[in-house]
């Protein structure tokens, strides 16, 4: 965000790690469900996207003591937050509330409770219950690591429990659990309705500790028809790692690559300024041009000066020169775990250069969220010592430069092709499914063969057991 925002909203983007010191004694003071319920109700009131849209947010909704009444009537801050989200099915999908936010403040510097096994989880369709797991990758120097975990490994079941729809988030969210493993079989077949997964006697144990993660995994230059074409699997928008981001694009600069594949499969999102930066380094010429506008709720839309909503390509973060490799073509790997940040990368790109999808359609999330302290501003000075309660509402929307926004369904893929659950091959690697369509029509110009598209359905992945799952996020740091 740029510092041309009003005052009011200034300290809001101000973030300060806050010592676990401060709260020693939450128990012998516990913060009332009235006092909770209060934070919520102003928080929403103030800041929420949808406020124009859920009547009891109005600033006229209530006297004193209907207020009152109103915010007695909910026994917890979590019920009164759902009951005031608008369209939760539909419109706002993302918006949510914690009770602990040091936990969310250092999963927004990219630290997590990790054992490094990076998974997806499936079922053969819709009307299924049975879910698999498979390993998408796993991370340096970690339990999964060390274990001799890979990609493409499969799961059927968690300390010999088989997974399903309704279990698998209680049995994976541990910080200590066993994989039972199995393996996918296709029965010898391209139809997917006869694959079936087939557990084995094998098992790993694993262990989270908390762990930083490094979102630029792989950068390499592969030689493609006589051109150098550059890939990067970029697995999150995370500030921290800006430096990290440019030196790859300085690499890629130095290998004189004429086209790009970025593989965001896996990248639930992050910062926008971080995909300013990221879009600003895949182009380079439209400086000072617009990235994307912003879109309040109508109360804080009519105090900011218009000129504020507007977010434009960059040359440099915080001075520091951008390696940007001026290309007006990109092709952008995608699956439905791309999400937020990432899809702002593909929308904001859209009217200024040719972006080539491939994969699946992505989430569908377009608007971005700040996190809300129980303080006199809801920034994190001055934070109420009693409680460690924060929300983290949707406050605007993105439109890129023609206007485009509101994708609920998603963005969908120039190239539909879904993952080979059986054969997922080795990132990075030409030969590996989703890469290999991109280096195919790199060399022939989009006069390909695809494989055949599978029914499976992907209902959930690891990102789904952190607080900073889909997130796009506005920051100042």
């Amino acid at each position: 965000m740029k510092t041309k925002h009003l005052k009011l909203l200034s300290l809001l983007f101000l973030f300060s790690f806050i010592t676990v010191g401060c709260f020693e004694d939450l128990d012998d003071y516990p913060a009332s469900t009235k006092d909770l319920n209060d934070f919520v109700w102003k928080g929403l009131n103030r800041y929420y996207l949808y406020k124009d849209e859920v009547p009891n947010l109005a600033n006229n909704r209530f006297t004193d003591s209907e207020y009152d009444s109103f915010i007695n009537s909910f026994s917890s801050p979590e019920d009164l937050f759902e009951s005031l989200i608008f369209h939760r099915q539909s419109i706002d999908r993302f918006s949510w509330i914690t009770d602990n936010y040091i936990e969310l403040q250092q999963q927004l510097n990219g630290t997590t409770y990790n054992n490094g096994m990076e998974f997806g989880l499936v079922r053969f369709s819709s009307t299924s219950s049975e879910v698999f797991g498979y390993v998408r990758y796993v991370l340096p120097n970690t339990d999964a690591k060390n274990k001799g975990l890979k990609r493409g490994d499969i799961f059927h079941a968690i300390n010999g429990v088989s997974l399903n729809v309704t279990n698998y988030k209680q049995l994976l969210s541990p910080n200590n659990y066993t994989i039972n493993l199995a393996v996918y079989n296709d029965n010898g077949t391209e139809d997917t309705s006869d694959d079936t997964i087939e557990p084995i006697h094998q098992s790993i144990n694993l262990t989270k500790t908390p762990y930083t993660e490094n979102p630029v995994f792989i950068k390499e230059v592969l030689e493609v028809a006589n051109q150098n074409v550059g890939y990067l699997m970029y697995n999150g928008f995370t500030r921290d790692f800006d430096s990290q981001l440019n030196d790859a694009f300085g690499y890629f600069k130095s290998q004189n690559i004429q086209n790009l594949v970025l593989d965001l499969r896996y990248n639930s999102g992050g910062s926008v300024n971080t995909a300013i930066l990221l879009s600003s380094m895949i182009t380079g010429q439209f400086t000072g041009q617009v990235f994307c506008t912003e879109q309040w709720n109508s109360e804080i839309q009519s105090q900011l000066d218009p000129n504020a909503l507007i977010n434009n390509f960059k040359n440099n973060d915080n001075g520091t020169p951008l390696n940007s490799l001026s290309l007006g073509k990109v092709y952008i790997l995608t699956s439905k775990s791309t999400a937020s940040a990432s899809e702002l990368v593909i929308n904001c790109l859209h009217p200024y250069i040719d972006v080539v999808q491939i994969g699946t359609t992505t989430t569908g999330k377009y608007q971005a969220s700040i996190t809300l302290f129980d303080s006199p501003d809801f920034s994190s000075n001055n934070i109420n010592p009693i409680h460690t309660y924060a929300m983290q509402p949707l406050i605007l929307k993105t439109l890129n430069a023609v206007g485009n926004t509101d994708y609920n369904d998603g963005l969908d893929p120039t190239f539909p092709i879904k993952e080979n659950y059986g054969n997922l091959g080795v990132l990075g690697d030409p030969n590996e499914t989703l890469l290999a369509i991109a280096l195919q029509e790199i060399m022939n110009g989009g006069r390909m063969s695809l494989p055949p598209f599978s029914a499976f359905e992907i209902v959930g992945d690891s990102k789904d057991f952190t607080l900073t799952k889909n997130r796009m996020y506005i920051d100042r740091k």
